[in-house]
């Protein structure tokens, strides 16, 4: 047995068939994370740049939109380039790094989700204390908040990745990048700490966020549901739809790759549902937040007239 700082590479076989589907992929891909990369940073540039954006709602959405960056360029260049030479070499550095940065991603998303329904409850059901609560500096402090806890619970994460031990020969992982799963399913021991943490610390990471929204968004359709007028009743719900939508594609393809049992699923579903929240999700919601936000259409307007 060989521990895992003494591997010194493992091998990427995230997309095997023919040649023409392979190339089909890649222009795929290769569109899509250009297309996200324009869209997220035109988000962060409207927002930087547009008075009329310079408030806490479009705060969180452009740091969304970073972290939609980040997570791409974690992503999206290795698998391109698996696609491409038919599978792909990584060194252990890098794929414990890329493990790393995804995890950081993805736990800050969860996080930052939350705390924009809270910003939404906060909007709708107390609107007239709206400015005094969610401050400048309070949306500084729950941002900061959001990161170091992504990278505690990740530093965690990463720590009992090294207990796991491979059997000589060649470390292949069957997916397209560097994730908890598939590496624990090419070790060959050292894994009951890893699934004890898997599953005590998983669930709760990704179930008290949610259950903090649902309770936000308990109080947001009450509060909604008592607005006598009908126009104040839809502008209040618009513009809290785009980000239930947001919260329900990362939510629904997170909890079906790491909470559903896997038992009758197989490699490629999973994999599958992985590229709903690392590839496709990044790329779904500025659209989402952009044809869906009068604000943002107008800023975008102002731009190009």
């Amino acid at each position: 047995e060989n521990n895992l700082t003494s591997v010194t590479e493992f091998f990427l076989m995230g997309f095997q068939g023919r040649r023409n589907i392979r190339i089909f992929l890649f222009s795929l891909f290769l569109c899509i994370f250009c297309c996200t990369l324009c869209g997220n940073l035109l988000i962060i540039v409207l927002v930087s740049t547009s008075r009329n954006l310079h408030t806490p709602m479009y705060f969180f959405i452009s740091q969304l939109s970073i972290n939609d960056i980040l997570l791409t360029l974690d992503i999206v260049p290795l698998m391109l380039h698996v696609l491409l030479r038919n599978g792909a070499v990584i060194t252990f550095t890098n794929c414990v790094t890329q493990f790393f940065f995804f995890c950081t991603s993805e736990a800050f998303d969860c996080l930052l989700l939350t705390v924009m329904s809270y910003d939404r409850c906060v909007a709708i059901c107390n609107p007239l204390r709206y400015t005094s609560i969610m401050t400048h500096e309070y949306c500084i402090k729950l941002i900061i908040f959001c990161w170091l806890t992504g990278l505690f619970i990740v530093t965690l994460d990463t720590l009992t990745i090294l207990i796991l031990k491979f059997c000589g020969g060649k470390n292949i992982i069957d997916y397209f990048f560097c994730d908890f799963v598939p590496l624990l399913g090419i070790a060959c021991s050292g894994n009951y700490l890893v699934e004890l943490e898997m599953t005590t610390l998983g669930p709760p990471v990704l179930c008290i966020p949610l259950i903090i929204i649902f309770i936000s968004y308990t109080k947001i359709i009450s509060a909604i549901i008592k607005i006598s007028s009908n126009i104040s009743r839809q502008k209040a719900f618009s513009t809290c739809s785009s980000h239930l939508i947001v919260v329900l594609i990362f939510y629904c393809s997170m909890f079906s790759v790491y909470v559903v049992p896997t038992k009758g699923k197989t490699l490629t579903i999973s994999k599958i549902l992985s590229l709903l929240y690392t590839v496709f999700t990044p790329f779904i919601n500025p659209i989402i937040y952009s044809l869906k936000n009068k604000d943002i259409l107008k800023a975008v307007q102002k731009i190009i007239l």
